[in-house]
């Protein structure tokens, strides 16, 4: 039985740059700078006091009114997964259960769902509040916790914080009684979420998937534990527009960012039939690790080139076909550099050539949202034929570097190649195709 063809339909976005598909291009595309300082908590002992923040974000808006209520037991990663995806659906026409209309663009047991995502920070108030009450002479109290600190805790306490969440409020929002599933690997989640996704719907067991990542590090935790890497931006407080600096001679560390980015992925003819905009379509796809990962002393890109080089190869075309690359650029010097060989041994002198951008200068590093971001960027490039800017890029660091560039191009854009990889070793790559009716 032939595969079937798989196309984008829908982009939802929810980014420090913008909410929705059409707003972060118009960022993205201009070189919007969108790192500032913290505000969303006291960060000011902290070295570093900046990050790409949503603007006065809530999840609120973009949940059906009988399920307003359940925005109180979604940290701010689920929140931000439900705006996106959200906002994905409206964008593709989808008719599903959060429409509350009589009827649905597809079978619910047809409609499926892929999230990537991260580590969930617990509310360090919430959590306090409850620790102080096990806490007797100075000290905590493990058997006071277990008798009664924890029963100080909310009942739906844990469910906020559990990675699978993201993808569970989403199935519940829109009805998807299809395959579900949620991808825990860093900043390569996004990636290989949209993978699985669009597996699923080429072999038949989907006609529709919501696919795609988000995450927030913009809390205590998620910022020390980056601070404990030695991965952070420590040197431009004072400058946070210009600190986040993807493969620039000047590249010092990372900016921590919040957003996601959702997608619709949906069985090609069935959306041509109901007469769908198309974005782009998903022709080649590959995953490898790192089986040493993990070791930020002497970083990998998680087998990167490997993944790049299969989803090349299925994709059936040769790197010289490639007209953008959306790379990662976490702004850490040697991760990029680890980075831009691995380009560099996947698609040779292509990697020198061809068109690429970093979209982390203009909105921090978003982890598990940064795959989701970085395909939707690359549909909306194969729409636009544009290539964005890499915001905060000057001058390359390294004889291996890509063809980043400070300005916008229009450039012709037949296919367009995303990767993604994470410090833990997992990597992941997608090639979109300008859909041609």
């Amino acid at each position: 039985m032939p595969k079937a063809r798989v196309a984008i339909t829908g982009i939802g976005v929810v980014s420090p740059a913008a909410l929705g598909a059409e707003d972060f291009w118009d960022a993205i595309a201009t070189g919007k700078k969108c790192v500032r300082r913290i505000t969303l908590f006291d960060a000011c002992n902290f070295p570093s006091r900046i990050a790409g923040e949503l603007p006065d974000f809530s999840a609120r808006q973009f949940v059906p009114k009988t399920y307003r209520k359940s925005v109180k037991v979604m940290a701010r990663d689920i929140e931000i997964a439900a705006a996106a995806a959200e906002l994905g659906v409206r964008d593709a026409g989808l008719l599903t259960r959060s429409s509350q209309g009589e009827t649905t663009t597809y079978d619910p047991k047809r409609l499926g769902c892929n999230i990537g995502a991260g580590l969930i920070s617990t509310d360090l108030d919430e959590l306090g509040s409850a620790v102080n009450t096990a806490v007797t002479d100075g000290k905590f109290d493990f058997k006071l916790w277990g008798e009664s600190g924890m029963n100080n805790l909310t009942p739906l306490w844990l469910l906020k914080y559990l990675p699978n969440m993201l993808a569970c409020h989403i199935t519940i929002i829109h009805g998807a009684q299809g395959p579900s599933n949620t991808i825990t690997c860093g900043s390569a989640s996004g990636v290989l979420s949209v993978f699985e996704a669009s597996r699923l719907v080429a072999d038949g067991g989907a006609d529709a998937v919501i696919a795609g990542g988000a995450e927030s590090k913009l809390n205590p935790m998620g910022l020390i534990r980056q601070q404990l890497l030695g991965r952070l931006c420590t040197s431009r407080n004072d400058s946070p527009a210009d600190a986040a600096r993807p493969f620039d001679a000047e590249h010092d560390g990372t900016v921590v960012g919040e957003g996601g980015g959702i997608l619709i992925i949906e069985d090609l003819e069935k959306a041509q039939s109901r007469e769908a905009r198309i974005y782009a379509e998903l022709v080649g796809f590959g995953a490898a690790c790192d089986p040493g990962g993990m070791d930020v002393t002497h970083p990998t890109a998680g087998s990167l080139d490997l993944a790049v080089e299969r989803a090349v190869a299925e994709a059936g075309i040769t790197p010289d076909q490639l007209g953008l690359i959306v790379a990662q650029g976490s702004g850490v010097a040697a991760e990029d550099l680890a980075e831009q060989a691995a380009w560099k041994s996947a698609l040779g002198e292509a990697a020198a050539t061809v068109p690429a951008v970093a979209i982390t200068g203009a909105i921090g590093s978003i982890f598990a949202g940064a795959g989701g971001l970085a395909l939707a960027t690359a549909a909306l490039a194969l729409q636009n034929q544009t290539v964005p800017p890499t915001v905060n890029y000057a001058r390359p660091d390294g004889e291996e570097s890509l063809n980043l560039n400070a300005e916008a191009r229009k450039h012709q854009i037949p296919y367009a190649v995303v990767g993604g990889f994470s410090i833990a070793g997992q990597s992941g790559a997608c090639v979109l195709k300008r859909y041609e009716p």
